[in-house]
């Protein structure tokens, strides 16, 4: 079985080329005889459309896309992605790169395309840690994610827990109630220490 897979982000992809019904017309071109549509962000790992489609892949079926990106977010994604599908016995036709298969030459453009897909990977690495050590250098710089809440916003939500209950409290101030009991652990564990 041949299945084509079409996926649309925004309505506004429409306009730029990548319409639902551009991608289902050109698949149906190349030889998709049941097409899957989805309008579902590239950023989400999982898509219902698409993880029931892979479900129903079976060995000896092709998989039809136009573009790398309408199944995969990075081509880190995209690699583990088509080695899984591959090793199971199933094709995978991307027309703007070609067939991927067992064969020796889309072995090699696999390894090509993997290497590639490595390659983004230390590059994203290697800039968020020369972002990092740039940020470090400045003033005022602290590790993580900035605080939600200020000290004060803080010790008012204990001093409300004498006379509320934690989801009172979290309801009233918009502070979570697991931040709530992780602050009160803290602060027991502190008064321990000190004694």
């Amino acid at each position: 079985m041949n299945y084509g897979y079409a996926r649309v982000s925004t309505k506004g992809q429409l306009k730029d080329g990548n319409s639902l019904e551009g991608q289902v017309k050109t698949l149906q071109e190349n030889g998709a005889t049941e097409v899957i549509k989805e309008q579902f962000t590239g950023t989400k790992v999982s898509r219902p459309l698409f993880n029931e489609l892979l479900k129903k892949l079976q060995v000896g079926d092709t998989l039809i896309v136009t573009k790398l990106d309408r199944v995969a977010r990075s081509f880190t994604q995209g690699s583990e992605l088509i080695t899984d599908l591959i090793n199971k016995g199933i094709k995978i036709n991307i027309l703007n790169v070609g067939v991927m298969d067992n064969t020796p030459s889309s072995k090699l453009i696999r390894n090509i395309f993997f290497s590639f897909a490595e390659f983004e990977r230390d590059m994203i690495v290697e800039r968020t840690q020369e972002g990092k050590a740039i940020a470090k250098t400045k003033e005022g710089y602290k590790e993580g994610r900035p605080k939600s809440y200020t000290p004060k916003q803080i010790n008012n939500a204990i001093e409300m827990l004498e006379t509320n209950s934690y989801t009172g409290v979290a309801e009233i101030t918009g502070i979570s109630k697991s931040t709530l009991i992780r602050e009160v652990r803290k602060r027991k564990k502190c008064e321990e220490g000190l004694k």
